[in-house]
């Protein structure tokens, strides 16, 4: 099964409350399935918790005039900060500046993050947020990489996730979501583990931007972002218990949500979910399934709900669009503390529409996966019986 027919059965799944069971246990076998039942026991003790907690960053940012922007951040110890040695190093810190910086305007950080938090534990997260912030301008949620670690059904993480997009979207907010970070760059993971854990990871990332999208988000790629980068310098990108970004993995990160949560936020003035898009600049128009499996292989790739002829969607589901943006320079915080008033905006803040993406991708080759009679691409993942055998029995 395709990717994106996965990520679509998935999303049905939780719509439906269904669950994606336990697959081929038998094709495994008890040996192989013991095996890697113990090699992520090693990796969970050799990850182990070295950090006693992060940093808090909620607070003032920029010290520019008007009403402060409301920015709320939840998730996992990725939003946390987990491995961060200041406040000013998170991804909500450095995104919180950016925004100050290209808005001209203060904006107001409240981040109820939780270290080791499923995506199930984003009900709480919601519900404590809006008791704090009624009215938030704009949501990131960074969620999945437990989800995958805990084998939380996939389906019920995605349900979870999708509820706490629409909750915050009834609350007014723009949300962005940074979907599942790629776990096959975790050194402490063996093989084949490791191998599982990309293929687990894209498939939860897959299905995690249609239910976002579905829920009137934006989802943001950062799962090969992260591979790329952090498998060449592992010790420029991770932290010193080889599973949290370093300072720097954080700043890499928040570059690459950064231009969305500006455009959601309408700070370079125009529209940012784009209503027939211009696909010779750049934009490329998929059903959302489609779309989200080719966005979990391109890093820092946006997708967001679009329209075709006047209509959201049409006969494979709802249309999106993928937008690489232009990643603007991420303005520097201050040397210390929560806050950092003042920060200088760059001289020339990126258009919304200008798009790294090429106008044609080789890749985009007709292929019939979700019978879009060559509409549409969906990449094969590669998966075998194998591979399928270990995912239902270890992940479920």
């Amino acid at each position: 099964m395709g990717r994106a027919r996965r990520a679509r059965k998935i999303a049905q799944a939780a719509a439906y409350g269904g669950g994606v069971g336990v697959a081929g246990l038998g094709a495994l076998g008890a040996i192989g399935y013991g095996i890697l039942r113990v090699e992520a026991i090693m990796a969970r003790r050799i990850v182990g918790q070295p950090f006693e907690g992060a940093p808090s960053d909620s607070g003032r940012y920029g010290s520019g005039s008007g009403a402060a922007l409301r920015f709320v951040v939840l998730g996992d110890s990725t939003g946390v900060g987990m491995g961060a040695d200041h406040a000013n190093q998170t991804i909500g810190a450095t995104i919180a500046n950016g925004i100050a910086a290209f808005s001209g305007r203060p904006v107001e950080l409240t981040n109820v993050a939780v270290i080791g938090a499923e995506s199930p534990g984003l009900d709480e997260q919601v519900e404590r947020v809006l008791a704090a912030v009624p009215e938030p301008d704009v949501a990131v949620i960074l969620i999945g990489a437990n989800d995958v670690t805990h084998r939380i059904d996939t389906s019920v993480a995605v349900r979870h996730l999708e509820m706490a997009v629409g909750s915050l979207r009834k609350a007014g907010a723009e949300v962005v979501v940074g979907t599942c970070p790629d776990l096959g760059a975790i050194e402490p993971v063996p093989q084949p583990l490791r191998l599982l854990a990309r293929r687990w990871s894209r498939d939860l990332a897959a299905a995690q931007t249609v239910a976002v999208v579905e829920a009137g988000g934006r989802a943001v790629s950062i799962g090969d972002l992260l591979s790329e980068a952090f498998s060449a310098e592992p010790h420029v990108m991770f932290s010193k218990d080889r599973f949290h970004p370093s300072p720097a993995g954080y700043a890499r990160v928040a570059a690459a949500l950064l231009p969305t949560v500006s455009a959601a936020l309408d700070l370079f003035g125009e529209r940012s979910t784009p209503t027939e898009p211009n696909v010779r600049r750049g934009g490329s128009v998929r059903p959302l399934a489609v779309a989200a499996t080719k966005a979990v292989t391109r890093p820092g790739t946006e997708v967001a709900p679009t329209e075709v002829g006047g209509q959201s969607r049409g006969p494979h589901g709802r249309w999106a669009v993928l937008l690489h943006r232009i990643r603007p320079t991420v303005p520097a915080a201050a040397s210390s503390g929560a806050a950092a008033p003042g920060a200088a905006a760059p001289a020339a803040p990126p258009a919304t529409d200008a798009l790294a993406a090429p106008t044609h991708d080789p890749s985009d080759a007709p292929h019939d996966d979700l019978g879009t009679g060559g509409t549409a691409y969906a990449p094969g993942d590669g998966g075998s019986p194998a591979t399928d055998a270990a995912e239902g029995a270890v992940l479920r």
